[in-house]
């Protein structure tokens, strides 16, 4: 059951302690928000940015620390059965959820050179399939949970730009972006809102120090972006404020020049 009422929030992909799903856990939980996350240590370990052990256990207790509950688990979006073991867990653990910010997201650099139909398909499976589906199951389980209720949000993690070398990803990040209003129209009669947000280059754990010196020269603002910019955009999305607000991507990158 839920406690004092409080919402409860899904945030997809936080397993590093400098990502953006951390931030926006945090974000969400200072808020007062219960929070559920979801990581995938494996992609991690041998394709992302290296595994951060014991991390999500620690990110738990940090979130708890707020008076909040949360809890986590390990999760495969590639999985067809991903959505519906999720959503099944947080509806047991901490009550049915109205807050879903899709974060989770497979990258990996390509070009005209190296891009094939093996490397687009694990872009795919992660970034549309398992978002999209995640998405509308979660859509079906609040429509039978919150009726007459407008506390539904859904925020989309995006990207974009000419990024010769992220092709991929900018091709199935293109697609969420395109989907963004289509849903929106649909979920909003059942109370649901759907944002996407488009954070540009972020200090996330990623970068070294050359790309921080070729980005930097491009933020009008002197700085990188940081992940705590994007999870303050997230925390009044899913606040009662924003609920006039959707069908929307949103360019949250500090004026990058992009190029």
């Amino acid at each position: 059951m839920q406690s004092m009422n409080r919402k409860v929030a899904i945030v997809t992909g936080a397993s590093r302690a400098s990502g953006i799903g951390t931030a926006v856990c945090l974000s969400l939980a200072k808020a007062g928000v219960d929070v559920f996350f979801t990581h995938w240590t494996a992609f991690d370990r041998i394709e992302g940015n290296g595994e951060e052990r014991d991390f999500p256990d620690k990110l738990c207790d940090q979130l708890k620390s707020f008076g909040v509950r949360a809890e986590h688990m390990s999760l495969d979006l590639r999985v067809d059965k991903a959505p519906a073991t999720l959503l099944n867990e947080v509806k047991e653990t901490l009550g049915p959820p109205s807050i879903l910010a899709n974060n989770a997201t497979y990258e990996s650099p390509t070009d005209f050179r190296t891009l094939n139909t093996d490397l687009l398909d694990k872009h795919y499976q992660v970034n549309n399939r398992g978002t999209l589906m995640l998405s509308v199951e979660f859509a079906k389980q609040y429509e039978k949970s919150f009726q007459n209720k407008h506390e539904g949000r859904i925020i989309n993690l995006v990207s974009g730009g000419p990024d010769p070398n992220n092709l991929a990803y900018i091709a199935t990040k293109g697609m969420t972006i395109a989907i963004t209003e289509p849903l929106s129209v649909a979920l909003l009669p059942i109370g649901i809102t759907v944002n996407s947000i488009n954070p540009g280059p972020t200090d996330s754990g990623w970068m070294n120090e050359d790309t921080k010196s070729h980005l930097l020269a491009q933020f009008p603002a002197g700085r990188l972006g940081k992940p705590e910019d994007v999870a303050k955009v997230i925390a009044f999305l899913t606040s009662d404020d924003s609920y006039w607000l959707t069908g929307q991507t949103i360019r949250c990158e500090g004026g990058f020049l992009g190029k």
